[in-house]
């Protein structure tokens, strides 16, 4: 596994992202620069913090960091350039969206984004890297975010609880009520489903 080195007198920045695997909704990316003299407690990988964990910590961190940032592509700019240069896109974003502009980034994952300053790939860097750690809580609340408002628009699909993952009760949901303009056209479950009501409106008009 590699070191983790912290470069001195530079001012460092995380950066994670959540929501590439849904099929519906924004790919959501997070930027975090902590202040070193304001530590916070708690900081981990979002994924297995619990929701009201991230709730509590979200704040904080908006709070206390020395910056902050929300970068993102939509479904129609993952359908575009597809999921991975989509997210490092967004991630791109969060970095140039900075009002403190680092001057290295840690980068959750095995690869960078196009960015101005050094950046260096961590895996599993949002249980290793405390400013991922920030930026994973910050990208999960936001997207959750995303997907209750999409879920008050649209409750029949379900959106609250699976967050626009493909589970089991996702899919009866999007086969019951069809396509939304926020989904992934280029997902396959997505794409199949549009084949599925292009046929049948065929059908219908013959």
């Amino acid at each position: 596994m590699i070191e983790i080195v912290y470069p001195q007198g530079v001012i460092v920045a995380g950066v994670d992202e959540v929501g590439r695997g849904p099929l519906v909704g924004d790919v959501v990316t997070a930027a975090v620069i902590l202040d070193p003299h304001n530590p916070i407690a708690g900081l981990g990988d979002s994924k297995v913090l619990s929701d009201k964990k991230r709730q509590l910590l979200a704040p904080l961190i908006r709070e206390h960091a020395l910056a902050w940032a929300i970068g993102r592509c939509s479904p129609a700019e993952i359908d575009e350039l597809n999921i991975l240069q989509a997210t490092m896109l967004a991630m791109s974003r969060a970095v140039a969206a900075l009002s403190v502009q680092p001057g290295f980034v840690f980068i959750d994952g095995n690869r960078c984004p196009s960015l101005p300053m050094p950046a260096q790939a961590v895996v599993k860097g949002d249980s290793r890297v405390a400013e991922i750690s920030a930026a994973s809580i910050l990208a999960k609340v936001a997207r959750d975010q995303d997907m209750v408002e999409l879920d008050a628009r649209h409750p029949q699909y379900g959106f609250a609880q699976h967050k626009g993952y493909p589970t089991k009760a996702h899919f009866v949901a999007l086969s019951a009520h069809g396509v939304l303009p926020e989904y992934r056209r280029s997902f396959k479950p997505v794409a199949t489903q549009l084949l599925l009501e292009a046929s049948l409106t065929a059908t219908r008009g013959q």
